[in-house]
């Protein structure tokens, strides 16, 4: 079995608040340098960019986790992960179904921009990508199962869009796959200031696994924060399973 280092929330420069060096390669490139294995491209309401990384990163050795970062109706934020293919389309369907259409205005929010390996603009996403969905987190959740993949909710004791700001507290039962806790706090610590969630919901033996990662905005950013997953192979499900 082998150790993994992985940095799961990575944006684009599809997110309107990404950096415009946050392009395919720079990201891959910037993983390669910090020596992690796994990435996840996380972008705000919208998966367009991930099969362009997740090619780059399988011709240079890095592992791309494809997804992106819900915003709930309650604007809690949400980590989704799917494989590629016919779930990262549906993924996509989904957040597109429910995303208000309400115009970007990218000289207050920022540009949307989805690009190829040598920085050619494919698409410009029309509609305001931070908005929140028609979906509430447990309806977000459902969708993540349903298509065989990972929810976990993003930076949970942050102060803006997290459980604790908008919610106050974890929900008892949430089926989150794991917990992702603010690039800043410390796992032990953290462990500590809350036992109620040493049990899933209170009603499950183990904890919630907890993770954290960069939510990295600019290159280097990246690998700022991590977690190491022990597995025999690197795939999709052995991920998931070393995660949850």
């Amino acid at each position: 079995m082998a150790s993994f280092r992985a940095d799961i929330h990575i944006h684009s420069l599809l997110s309107p608040c990404g950096d415009i060096e946050m392009t395919p390669l720079a990201i891959v490139r910037r993983a390669k340098e910090q020596g992690l294995d796994i990435i996840g491209i996380t972008d705000h309401n919208a998966t367009l960019q991930c099969e362009e990384v997740h090619r780059i990163g399988q011709r240079e050795g890095v592992y791309v986790l494809c997804g992106a970062e819900i915003t709930t109706q309650e604007e809690v934020h949400c980590l989704v992960f799917v494989e590629q293919g016919a779930p990262l389309v549906a993924l996509q369907a989904y957040i597109e179904k429910h995303l208000p259409p309400i115009r970007n205005n990218p000289d207050l929010f920022g540009y949307q921009l989805v690009v190829n390996e040598q920085e050619e603009v494919l698409y410009e996403a029309p509609y305001l990508l931070i908005s929140a969905l028609s979906q509430s987190i447990d309806q977000v959740e459902a969708e993540a199962h349903r298509l065989g993949g990972l929810f976990i909710p993003a930076h949970i004791d942050k102060p803006k869009n997290s459980l604790f700001s908008q919610l106050g507290f974890v929900p008892p039962g949430l089926k989150a796959d794991a917990l992702e806790i603010f690039r800043n706090t410390e796992m032990a610590d953290f462990r500590q200031a809350h036992p109620e969630l040493n049990a899933k919901g209170g009603l499950q033996s183990a904890p919630y696994p907890l993770v954290c990662s960069s939510d990295a905005h600019y290159p280097n950013e990246i690998g700022r924060r991590y977690i190491s997953l022990d597995m025999d192979s690197l795939h999709f499900d052995a991920i998931k399973k070393a995660i949850v």
